[in-house]
């Protein structure tokens, strides 16, 4: 069984669309993070699967349930879902043990004692049953939040930028603590973000957003190597396009010479672009080079250089001992990877 189907979910404010018929299948025990750039509708969508708004179309089913149609809408409280904020929207007043039990009204005493001292011990809060959340770090109180949230055992688990209020150096590590506890527990998990290496370490799937429709469904990986259009590859990271000509179907020629193999839309021409990163960029001395670097700067093991290709702008690193003579021309050489074409 799925644990969460959208099918044609649209939503619209005053006269803007928000979302338009989108369509999301979540797995059971699978995380999946909502991806896009601000404005794109990750969160309206998250609200809409939480019932806090009501789609003007379209068809919400958690964990074999109709929770939304054209005639039925059943509301947040009866929905059986999770949720975990940005501001963790912890209890002040009450103690770790008291927020994490604020759910569990339905359980009796010794139900609900048992079920805490669980929870405390999944998110390793031993010892501080008693402090307040103002007396705790950021990382505990997520840990907190997280706890709260599973400790009535949701059928689905949202999660709205939980990560974006935690410090850097302890972020990753607590980013995998938390997807640990979320699969231990065997709940799925719906995860909005608007940060790429979030996503990555968090989820097993990124559904990317743009402009209110879920533009790719698949692994990091499969999207970062297969993007099925231009927004995708542009939103998982900056590159350049460069014209080119596919000349089989292993290769493409271009100004700055051959590169293969070819990753194309099944539906594409023999004449389009090629979308290119930094990472797949070596810049070279060349007499006949078109380049333009703008700055240049040195960052420890490897120097960064500003350039400017074609009216398009990007940063490309190289190795300090590839030091590059910007008095004379530079060209570009694309090394070897699989290429993605674009019509």
């Amino acid at each position: 069984m799925s644990s969460l189907i959208l099918e044609k979910v649209s939503y619209q404010y005053q006269q803007q669309k928000v979302i338009s018929e989108l369509d999301l299948t979540v797995a059971h025990n699978e995380i999946v993070c909502l991806l896009g750039a601000s404005g794109c509708g990750k969160t309206t969508t998250l609200k809409a699967i939480a019932g806090l708004i009501k789609p003007q179309h379209g068809r919400i089913v958690i964990h074999g349930q109709c929770m939304n149609n054209g005639q039925l809408f059943v509301q947040p409280q009866h929905r059986n879902i999770g949720m975990m904020f940005q501001d963790y929207a912890l209890f002040p007043h009450l103690n770790v043990t008291q927020n994490i039990a604020f759910g569990l009204s339905r359980l009796n005493k010794r139900e609900r004692h048992t079920r805490v001292a669980q929870m405390i011990e999944l998110v390793r809060l031993e010892g501080l049953e008693k402090r307040f959340p103002h007396e705790l770090s950021g990382g505990q109180q997520q840990r907190v939040a997280i706890a709260r949230a599973l400790a009535y055992k949701p059928n689905l688990l949202l999660l709205d930028e939980p990560f974006s209020n935690i410090d850097t150096q302890v972020r990753f590590q607590l980013i995998n603590d938390i997807r640990s506890i979320i699969k231990d527990q065997q709940v799925s998990a719906i995860f909005v973000s608007h940060s790429k290496d979030e996503a990555f370490a968090f989820a097993d799937k990124l559904a990317i957003m743009h402009k209110g429709k879920i533009a790719q469904l698949d692994s990091a990986q499969a999207l970062f190597q297969k993007p099925s259009s231009k927004a995708v590859a542009e939103f998982l990271g900056r590159g350049i396009y460069l014209d080119a000509n596919r000349l089989n179907g292993q290769s493409v020629s271009t100004k700055f010479g051959k590169v293969g193999s070819v990753i194309a839309l099944p539906d594409s021409e023999d004449k389009g672009q090629i979308y290119v990163r930094p990472q797949h960029l070596e810049l070279i001395n060349s007499p006949t080079g078109k380049v333009e670097i703008l700055q240049q700067r040195f960052i420890g093991t490897d120097y960064v250089y500003h350039i400017k290709v074609d009216d398009q702008q990007l940063e490309v690193p190289a190795p300090a001992e590839q030091l590059l003579d910007t008095t004379k021309p530079v060209s570009l050489k694309i090394k070897a990877h699989a290429v993605n074409f674009f019509s």
